[in-house]
């Protein structure tokens, strides 16, 4: 194994754990109030790339948390490099090809989501726009699964009627993600004390949410019990580890909703949606096809992990 090789791995790893950490870091600066702690995009303000005193502590929060965006560029280029090299070694045929496209989607990914960052502060953070930019990280962070399947994942069979029924708590999945960033756009927490919210009853979509979880956590546990039933072991580890993030979430949910939504639990339950991402995703990938024979003879490629 090259030291090219062995690089893969834990920088694939390391994408995955930082684009979760920015979601932790971006749900802070809301919660904080600091979303518009550098009040201007790309500088910070319109004389100055960086925060500075006058711009007090939520200038600090929200530069630090723009710092963080170079972390994970570094990472991602560091990344596409490894595979890149991989690519031009070995040629062989479109399996080679695979870690690389994906490797360029994160990378593109985090441009992207500093470009609507921006534009998050220069429309005064539309609710719209915010919650467009945390579904973007969470779509990163499932990306960064699947790409750490393509690089060691474990061979497995064709999950047939379990991929249909992963696919649908898949979409589930995502309608639940998504009506959680409706919720917290019609809610308090906004981010600046003068950002506008969507207008919508908060109560009315945190019940609209809650019913979408409902059906979330109904369809992962048949899919939990199928896979069991088949001898699917691996689809039904997937799903059941899936099921209990998503009861915690739930708890989790309930308790900030009866509690007032206090700020620790909020950005408890961020971390948890972008776990459900990473979660999800890897259940769908268990019920996809995955054998030996596909890899044979890539003994020396990152596909084969070695």
């Amino acid at each position: 194994m090259s030291a090219v090789h062995r690089l893969a791995w834990p920088l694939a790893v390391a994408n995955l754990v930082a684009n979760i950490g920015i979601v932790i870091t971006g749900g802070a600066v809301r919660l904080t109030g600091s979303g518009l702690g550098c009040p201007t995009w790309p500088r910070c303000t319109d004389a100055s790339y960086v925060a500075h005193g006058e711009l007090g502590i939520h200038g600090a929060i929200e530069f630090g948390n723009r710092m963080l965006t170079f972390v994970l560029v570094v990472l991602a280029i560091a990344l596409w490099v490894v595979v890149l090299i991989d690519l031009v070694r070995s040629w062989r045929g479109t399996r080679a090809w695979r870690p690389f496209l994906i490797a360029t989607v994160v990378l593109l990914g985090i441009p992207a989501q500093a470009v609507i960052g921006g534009i998050t502060v220069h429309t005064d953070l539309n609710p719209w726009i915010v919650s467009l930019h945390l579904l973007v990280s969470m779509a990163i962070i499932g990306v960064c699964v699947l790409l750490l399947d393509v690089l060691r994942g474990p061979d497995r069979e064709d999950g047939g009627g379990l991929r249909r029924l992963a696919w649908l708590v898949f979409g589930a999945a995502w309608v639940v993600l998504y009506l959680g960033t409706v919720v917290t756009g019609s809610g308090p927490h906004s981010g600046d004390l003068d950002s506008r919210r969507t207008g919508l009853d908060p109560q009315v979509m945190s019940h609209v949410h809650a019913a979408a979880v409902y059906l979330l956590v109904a369809l992962t546990l048949g899919l939990a019990l199928v896979a069991r039933r088949q001898g699917a072991a691996l689809v039904a580890r997937a799903a059941g580890g899936l099921l209990a993030l998503e009861l915690a979430q739930g708890l989790l949910g309930f308790v900030q909703y009866f509690t007032d939504l206090p700020e620790v639990l909020v950005g408890l339950h961020m971390l948890g949606a972008a776990l459900v991402s990473a979660a999800v995703t890897w259940t769908l990938l268990t019920t996809l096809g995955r054998s030996r024979g596909r890899s044979r003879g890539r003994s020396r490629g990152l596909v084969s992990g070695s």
